[in-house]
């Protein structure tokens, strides 16, 4: 069997960290143009299983272009699940697909803007080793390499969620040096949900590349 036959599809799900969850990914080899099938995972390193007790499952529920890879690779979203395939207590997707079933004929729609701040060494990126930057004023849409850091990071997170396929609207600089925003939408729940999360997940393998955090 050629190797040509196989692709690489990035699992990725939320844990169960607190007081905010982290995002997990591995990757399993696949047959081109199967669709990806329930995965599991150990539990107990992620904090949502004991160690003598550690199965958890994956569910796909949503599958893109994989734009860090490139080729026929993929990124698929998960679930988790019990090994009873009941959602796992941390799936708040479970409940979130619940809801917008029930109240799906009044067909709520949602955007959601997403700010975040680079670290890099502990420190905001693009801050003096000591002291700080410049009082806000410039940073706001602000251009100049002196005052943007990490704008490549933006722009190949911005492409890369264009060529997954996510519905993002802009991007932009915040009124903090090192802090940026995307905006992903409008879309009904779960999908909002979904590529929010996907979205995240670009943003911090991306950031990878550069040494940011």
């Amino acid at each position: 069997m050629s190797k040509a036959e196989f692709i690489q599809a990035e699992y990725i799900w939320i844990d169960g960290t607190e007081p905010e969850p982290l995002m997990r990914s591995k990757t399993r080899i696949i047959k081109k143009g199967k669709e990806p099938e329930i995965w599991g995972f150990d539990g107990s390193s992620t904090n949502q299983a004991p160690g003598s007790n550690s199965d958890c499952v994956l569910r796909p529920v949503f599958v893109t272009p994989d734009p860090i890879r490139g080729g026929d690779n993929i990124l698929v979203l998960c679930e988790v699940e019990l090994t009873d395939f009941t959602p796992h207590p941390t799936n708040t997707r479970a409940a979130t697909r619940a809801v917008a079933e029930k109240y799906a004929d009044m067909s709520p729609m949602f955007g959601i803007e997403q700010e975040y701040t680079f670290f890099k060494d502990g420190r905001p990126y693009g801050w003096p080793e000591v002291g700080y930057p410049a009082p806000q004023g410039p940073y706001y849409c602000g251009v100049g390499g002196s005052k943007m850091p990490g704008r490549e990071i933006v722009e190949r997170h911005t492409q890369a969620c264009l060529d997954a396929g996510l519905a993002i609207e802009g991007t932009n600089a915040e009124v903090m040096m090192g802090q940026w925003e995307f905006q992903i939408g409008v879309l009904p729940a779960p999908a909002i949900g979904d590529q929010i999360w996907l979205g995240r997940w670009l943003l911090h393998r991306i950031a990878e590349d550069y040494g940011v955090e």
